[in-house]
């Protein structure tokens, strides 16, 4: 097969002129007008859905007509009542909700830029992202209103979540989301053109290494996006898209919730069912009254599924259930199999990608894909991809172990305000360096081998151990610190920290747990401490982070 006249092996998707992996998936087609965004893009996808959104608690329903008047509604009201322009930064800090979606597709529908954020997050936390972000408008829920407290947080006008709630007496509260949407006629206000080239999102990522950056994603990323989810399961809504029932159990706060459950699945006509808190009775429960068909999770759920199959089993239908879609860490052949055999019926799908790349750079698309063990998958459509020698720049070829590259329509525009780390990550070939060492097999599967970036992964949360760092050198009873990942059955990884006491100092590991657990969220705690007297360093007093983990991981 050849493509723009590359030889290309058809087996691995491998071109031996220039060293590039090309999709074995067939391309998807995107629009070639310049201006176009998300939200239109999205509504105008032909299908036969009927209800868009159900709430997973109280059964409230959003019908396809109902989801697009409100749409409309709330960008009216942000645009004409609250003067929202293009550009500017709106905050979502919620638990997954049905108005989520709404407010999403109605910031972006108006060329306005969302960013979103984790709400265990810390106030401090939040105050420095809506800073950086320089947002100027919120959504959030009555509970969560005190976090909006601090800094530049402070100051920002809030729309109340709660549908049902009076909204607080709290001077910054303009508005409820029930006002919003019983405002204005439900008919598409005009607005200025946006490019499928302006920034739709600006989500937080730590990238390859240190603490976090805005991730700028484009209209057009956004739009490549949703049509590699389409394709990828075969939802085409012109025929019966409807019979497709999503749960969301993933964060909306984070890039595959927000492009594929918050965003994407709805230009398939597919019905979303919303999941506002993770809790494994409630997402059973949801599955059976809803006839869930898609579950998407993270491998320490897809565990304890198996686990506790029988007790499950017995108390829940599960018919409905087709596929479970697995990311964050590949899946061993023990898992994929003792699943296999406690639901034998639900085919396992998985997936392998980044906030940079807008979500999915390759995946298993079918159970027999999923059955060679340990692969993240093959290409996404549209996708190119290198594995780079991170020593000498070198290309290589299949089953080679080096740095991975991704091209592609959803690769991200950049860091926001940060030109170093944009040109650190992004080169000026369009190429974006992950951070992960992988390989190729010569049937074009790709295996994630290791991490090159610094990043530990709990519950598929991202922590920056620059960030935790940081904060424990702030101690006066500490001289030097370095955070590693220490590998843990049930939630993937947690934060270690190694820690060198200042001369004199009697502080306890606990001491040192306490003390950053006050200052970040529940999931960046650090969770166990050794003393040191000395960190390892390279010459350039880089941390020999591999070093403290083989020290950390020989003792288990």
């Amino acid at each position: 097969m050849a493509h723009d006249g590359a030889v290309v092996d058809p087996r691995s998707g491998f071109c031996q002129s220039n060293s590039i992996f090309y999709s074995k998936r067939r391309s998807v087609l995107l629009p070639s007008v310049p201006y176009l965004d998300v939200t239109t893009y999205i509504a105008s996808r032909p299908h036969t859905g009927k209800v868009a959104l159900v709430d997973a608690s109280t059964g409230r329903k959003i019908t396809y007509p109902e989801l697009w008047r409100a749409v409309h509604a709330v960008a009216a009201s942000l645009s004409q009542s609250h003067g929202v322009r293009k550009g500017d930064v709106v905050l979502i800090l919620s638990p997954n909700s049905i108005y989520f979606p709404v407010v999403a597709l109605a910031v972006m529908s108006i060329g306005g830029v969302l960013t979103t954020t984790n709400p265990l997050n810390t106030p401090g936390e939040i105050a420095k992202q809506v800073s950086d972000s320089k947002s100027r408008f919120a959504f959030t829920t009555s509970a969560l209103l005190s976090k909006l407290s601090t800094g530049a947080a402070a100051c920002l006008p809030v729309v109340i979540l709660d549908s049902d709630a009076e909204p607080p007496r709290d001077s910054r509260v303009v508005s409820s989301i029930k006002e919003m949407m019983a405002s204005g006629s439900g008919r598409r206000a005009a607005y200025e053109h946006v490019s499928q080239d302006d920034t739709a999102t600006l989500l937080y990522s730590s990238g390859t290494t240190g603490v976090s950056k805005g991730v700028a994603s484009t209209h057009r990323n956004l739009i490549s996006m949703t049509e590699i989810i389409i394709n990828r399961f075969k939802l085409d809504g012109s025929v019966g898209g409807n019979n497709h029932v999503f749960l969301c159990t993933v964060p909306m706060f984070h890039i595959f919730g927000l492009v594929a459950f918050a965003t994407g699945m709805l230009g398939s006509g597919s019905t979303v069912v919303v999941l506002s808190k993770f809790e494994m009775g409630e997402m059973m429960s949801a599955i059976a009254t809803h006839r869930v068909t898609y579950l998407p999770l993270v491998p320490p759920i897809l565990v304890a599924m198996t686990q506790h199959a029988q007790a499950i089993r017995a108390k829940y239908d599960l018919s409905s259930l087709k596929s479970v879609l697995s990311g964050g860490a590949p899946l061993s052949r023990e898992v994929i199999e003792g699943f296999a055999e406690k639901y034998p019926g639900v085919e396992i799908l998985q997936g392998y990608g980044l906030t940079e790349s807008t979500g999915i750079g390759a995946s298993t698309d079918s159970a027999e894909e999923s059955r060679r063990f340990g692969t993240a998958g093959m290409l996404s459509p549209n996708t190119q991809a290198r594995i780079v020698d991170p020593d000498t720049g070198e290309s290589l070829p299949m089953n080679r172990s080096g740095e991975l590259w991704l091209r592609g329509p959803y690769v991200m525009k950049g860091y926001f305000s940060n030109p170093e780390a944009t040109a650190s990550t992004l080169n000026s070939g369009g190429w974006l360096r992950t951070g992960d060492l992988c390989y190729i097999d010569e049937d074009g599967f790709l295996f994630v081998v290791d991490r090159l970036k610094e990043l530990i992964k709990y519950k598929g949360y991202q922590v920056a151990p620059a960030e935790l760092e940081a904060l424990l050198h702030t101690h006066p009873d500490i001289l030097d610190a370095a955070v590693i990942p220490f590998p843990d059955r049930e939630v993937g990884q947690f934060p270690m920290a190694y820690v060198v006491r200042k001369e004199g100092s009697r502080l306890s590991e606990a001491e040192v747990m306490d003390f950053v657990a006050t200052k970040v969220a529940p999931y960046k705690r650090i969770r166990r401490v050794a003393f040191v007297s000395a960190i390892p360093k390279n010459p350039s007093g880089k941390i020999l982070r591999k070093d403290l983990i083989k020290l950390a991981t020989s003792k288990i």
